[in-house]
């Protein structure tokens, strides 16, 4: 874990942008290269834009705060549902 900690810590922007992540999750999680043929993901964009942009009215966060809250959020709720 201090591995992927050390390297999170330094990781910056410019570095990410690089890295197609889909690409990247896809060899572990086959779905990932695979669901944008399947699912309507305009109709899942379109809910997701519509919460990012209630947690910045809401909270007056920033693009990439709402988008790292919504996102610890959904991790959350998979931890809790996975539980059940």
């Amino acid at each position: 874990m201090e591995d992927i900690e050390k390297v999170i810590k330094h990781t910056n922007a410019e570095n990410q942008d690089k890295v197609n992540w889909t690409k990247a999750w896809s060899k572990k999680y086959p779905v990932l290269a695979t669901y944008t043929n399947k699912v309507d993901v305009e109709k899942y964009a379109k809910e997701i834009r519509n919460l990012l942009e209630s947690l910045q009215q809401e909270y007056q966060y920033t693009e990439l705060d709402a988008m790292l809250v919504l996102k610890d959020i959904l991790y959350h709720e998979w931890k809790n549902y996975k539980k059940k």
